[in-house]
């Protein structure tokens, strides 16, 4: 993937999970590769019979293949090496100290950037002397218009950053913009994506509603669809384990169709109590 211009479409996803949280993902697309995906994935649904917006909370029985065959197309593009997918989240047993109060109010943001920065491995992008391009698009950021301006910013001055300036990315003001997932089907993908990672971290297929003795039908459903996703990443990385950060080397970080990153901040405090192996005598991370 050699391109002037990339795009990076991104998600959050579960600020506080049972066992893990701050969840962030991100799909980038070379400008050249943009309008062909995105037709395709817009065809797919449109002979799936999926007229709205597709996102993981509408996950259920009814529409369970009609998700997977949406999947499969999706990763059918990452595969090929047309799209590339990151995924970051934290770990709860790693508790964080030392912060301030500004520190703890602003970790949306501050997590978000972190995430920006390193998790597709911008400063790895091998530079031919020419400009490139990066524009990022959020959803609808849900705090106010003041922090959202601020953190646009400190976007913004990534392409001042030298490792990412040396790569050759360039970045302009007007293509830091929020989005509608709802006009974006490549976002709509990630949605899936993410919502998936989390609830299986979370443990959310466990779950049974209360006064009932099974799971419902649509924790079932969205379990099936988590194993889909969780078979098209095992093609690509075979010993895949969701609940730690992908191996790979620095290159990597940038060429890999999909990684997983476990963020842990520079000092934190061990907590084994809140890990899965000591809440319920199961391995401490999923595969």
């Amino acid at each position: 993937m050699s391109e002037s211009a990339y795009l990076i479409f991104c998600d959050e996803s579960d600020a506080s999970g049972k066992f893990y949280s701050n969840f962030y993902g991100g799909v980038l697309v070379g400008a050249s590769q943009y309008d062909r995906i995105t037709a395709r994935l817009n065809a797919e649904k449109l002979r799936l019979n999926l007229f709205g917006e597709v996102k993981w909370s509408k996950v259920s029985a009814p529409y369970l293949e009609k998700y997977q065959k949406l999947i499969h197309a999706f990763f059918h593009e990452v595969h090929a090496g047309h799209i590339r997918v990151r995924i970051m989240f934290r770990q709860n047993a790693h508790v964080p100290v030392g912060l301030s109060q500004d520190q703890i109010e602003g970790a949306y943001f501050r997590l978000y950037y972190q995430f920006i920065k390193h998790a597709f491995g911008l400063s790895h992008h091998p530079p031919d002397g020419h400009p490139v391009t990066l524009k990022i698009y959020f959803d609808e950021f849900p705090d106010t218009r003041e922090a959202a301006t601020q953190f646009k910013g400190y976007i913004l001055g990534l392409k001042d950053y030298p490792r990412i300036r040396h790569a050759g990315f360039t970045i302009a003001p007007e293509d830091i913009a929020e989005i509608r997932s709802h006009d974006h089907v490549l976002a709509q993908c990630l949605d899936i994506v993410l919502g998936a990672m989390a609830f299986r971290l979370n443990d959310k297929h466990r779950e049974v509603p209360k006064g009932e003795k099974k799971r419902g039908k649509k924790t079932v459903a969205k379990e099936a669809l988590y194993k889909t996703i969780l078979a098209e990443i095992r093609q690509i990385k075979p010993y895949f384990n969701i609940g730690i950060s992908t191996g790979m080397s620095p290159e990597e970080r940038w060429s890999a169709p999909y990684r997983h990153w476990c963020f842990k901040p520079a000092e934190v405090e061990y907590r084994e109590e809140m890990t899965k192996s000591k809440k319920r005598g199961g391995p401490t991370q999923p595969t």
